[in-house]
């Protein structure tokens, strides 16, 4: 499997996942301190953005993009 095929099928169950299963996924993947890196650098991201634009909905994505990316970096590294 690819890098490209494994990020796809990954966001496809990603989107599929109820809350609880993303919560118990994370658990086991991803440390709490890595988790409010995560949301700390969102926040402060977000503070870079022009003032004219909304970052309520990047605040809360943004979070999701940054972990979703680590779990791919994650699965590659435990396929090779």
């Amino acid at each position: 499997m690819t890098g490209l095929e494994l990020a796809v099928e990954f966001t496809d169950l990603w989107g599929d996942m109820k809350p609880a299963e993303i919560n118990t996924m994370l658990a086991n993947n991803v440390s709490y301190e890595l988790l409010e890196f995560f949301s700390t650098y969102t926040d402060d991201f977000v503070e870079l953005l022009p003032k004219d634009m909304n970052p309520d909905e990047l605040k809360h994505q943004l979070p999701n993009l940054l972990i979703i990316g680590y779990i791919i970096r994650v699965l590659e590294e435990r396929l090779t």
